[in-house]
C-alpha cells in the first residue's frame, strides 16, 4: 500500500485504544501496522514472508507488545498464546483468501470484537448486500446473521503498489452482542443457505425438491416460484425451522445436491438405508466407479451423510 491518505483512512476506521488486541494478517512492508502500532496496542502480525517477517521485527522491535510470526492463516487464535482475556480485532489486506478466511473467523466471532479488510470491492457488495439485488448470496447472508457490516470506502488501484487489476474496498464486520434474529442452528442455516443458492436461477420448490412441499411454502407464506435472492435472513431463518420440524429423515437432512441421483440409486438397487444410497448416490455423480467406488472417498460421503 502506497497511498499515506489511504493508510490514514483504514487506521481512522480501527481507531485502535491502547487496551485493544489487534491481528493484522499479511502485514506485508509494515505500512499499515505502524499506523496502528503506535497507539500502543498489542499487536500480532501474521505474515509468512520470511524476508518480510525479519524487516517487520527489526522495525518494530522497540514496541514491547508487538509480535510478528509465521504460521498457517488458520487456525489463527489457537496458535496465539496470550491468553483470551478479551476479544480480537483483526485487519488485513485481503485478496485471493478472503472468502474462505472470513468463513472461518465467523467460526469464532464470539472472541472477535471488530473486523477491517480490504477486499476485492465485489467481494464487499456481496457482503454488505440486501435482498433483491445479484449480489445477495450465501456470502452475505451469513455474514449478516453474525455481525453488522459497513462498506466504509473504496480505494483505487494507484493506491496498491503493485495495483491491482481490480477496485477495492475497505469493509467493517462487527459481531453481534446479541443477534437480531430468531434463534436457530448456525450449521443448519447455513446448509439451508447453500442448497437455496446452489442453482440460483432456479426456483426455490426446484432447489428443496423433495424436502418442502406446498404446503409447506404456504405455511412459511414464502413464494415457490421465487429465487433464494429474493429472501430475507429472516426467511431463510423460518426455512431451516421448517425443516427441522416436519422430518428429521435422512433424506431431507442429507446434502441436497445428491437427491436428483438419489432417487435413480433409489429404484435401481432396492430397499438399502439412506446413508449407503446416499453414498452410492454420490459415487455416481462424481463419476466414482470401478476401484475408486469403495475407496477412501465413499468412507468420506458416508461419514459426511452419518454426521448429517
Amino acid at each position: 500500500m502506497r497511498d499515506e491518505s489511504v493508510i490514514a483512512s483504514i487506521a481512522k476506521a480501527v481507531s485502535p485504544a491502547e487496551s485493544d488486541h489487534l491481528v493484522e494478517i499479511g502485514p506485508g512492508e509494515g505500512v499499515l501496522t505502524e499506523a496502528l502500532i503506535t497507539s500502543g496496542c498489542q499487536l500480532d502480525a501474521i505474515e509468512l514472508d520470511r524476508d518480510l517477517r525479519t524487516r517487520l521485527l527489526a522495525a518494530f522491535s522497540t514496541y514491547p507488545a508487538s509480535r510478528c510470526t509465521a504460521q498457517t492463516l488458520w487456525p489463527l487464535t489457537l496458535k496465539i498464546s496470550r491468553p483470551l482475556m478479551r476479544s480480537f480485532g483483526f485487519v488485513g489486506n485481503l485478496y485471493n483468501i478472503s472468502t474462505p478466511l472470513i468463513f472461518k473467523l465467523l467460526d469464532t466471532a464470539g472472541i472477535i470484537e471488530d473486523m477491517h479488510f480490504m477486499l476485492q470491492r465485489e467481494v464487499v457488495e456481496r457482503l454488505a448486500a440486501t435482498p433483491g439485488g445479484k449480489d445477495w448470496g450465501r456470502l452475505g447472508v451469513m455474514a449478516q446473521f453474525q455481525c453488522a457490516v459497513e462498506h466504509l470506502f473504496d480505494v483505487p488501484p494507484e493506491a496498491v503498489y503493485p495495483p491491482p487489476k481490480v477496485q477495492s474496498a475497505v469493509v467493517r464486520l462487527t459481531p453481534h452482542s446479541t443477534s437480531p434474529f430468531p434463534d436457530v442452528d448456525r450449521a443448519d442455516l447455513a446448509r439451508v443457505v447453500t442448497q437455496a443458492f446452489s442453482q440460483r436461477r432456479k426456483t426455490l420448490r426446484n432447489n428443496f425438491k423433495g424436502a418442502l412441499n406446498d404446503a409447506d411454502w404456504e405455511a412459511l407464506e414464502i413464494d415457490p416460484t421465487a429465487r433464494a435472492e429474493t429472501l430475507s435472513i429472516n426467511d431463510f431463518i423460518a426455512i431451516t425451522h421448517r425443516l427441522s420440524q416436519t422430518t428429521a429423515s435422512a433424506l431431507t437432512w442429507a446434502p441436497f445436491q445428491y437427491r436428483a441421483t438419489w432417487e435413480s440409486v433409489s429404484a435401481t438397487r432396492g430397499p438399502l438405508g439412506p446413508v449407503k444410497l446416499w453414498a452410492l448416490a454420490a459415487s455416481k455423480q462424481h463419476g466414482l466407479r470401478g476401484p475408486n467406488a469403495s475407496g477412501s472417498k465413499i468412507k468420506g460421503f458416508i461419514t459426511a451423510f452419518k454426521a448429517a
